[in-house]
């Protein structure tokens, strides 16, 4: 994927925020999301594309049977260990949504371009504040 959005001469920081969102897709089709297909329990297929308009922006995008709740940013506890995945897509992306299919696939796609990352996207997804354990280490010696 990487060198053939290279030689379509999409930025390397276009290409970086899309790797990460393709993983949160696919993470989140393998959690939450039936196979294409499936043939029998825990067998079929997730289908991932990607395409480059003429205007230089990455579409990229996940296919699966669909699940029992539809996509939607969650707000987690700050010591949740997941729940983040679509609010970081909606950081990165220009614009993000659900198609469903006629035979009940559900398609999250994804529009990523230059320059279109949220001006809030570190504190968006940033961990809970650092502990102050220097203090505490330097109270000890």
């Amino acid at each position: 994927m990487r060198e053939q959005l290279r030689i379509s001469r999409v930025p390397e920081s276009v290409v970086d925020d899309a790797v990460l969102i393709l993983s949160e897709l696919l993470s989140n089709a393998c959690r939450h999301g039936r196979p294409l297909g499936e043939r029998e329990v825990g067998e079929g297929d997730i289908r991932a594309a990607w395409r480059v308009d003429q205007a230089g922006r990455l579409t990229v995008e996940v296919t699966d049977g669909g699940g029992p709740t539809r996509p939607v940013p969650a707000t987690p506890s700050v010591t949740a260990r997941g729940g983040r995945g679509l609010n970081i897509i909606s950081a990165l992306a220009q614009d993000w949504g659900v198609r469903d299919g006629a035979a009940g696939e559900v398609t999250v796609w994804v529009i990523v371009s230059e320059g279109h990352r949220h001006d809030d996207f570190a504190t968006r997804v940033a961990a809970p504040p650092a502990l102050e354990f220097a203090a505490s280490m330097e109270e000890l010696e």
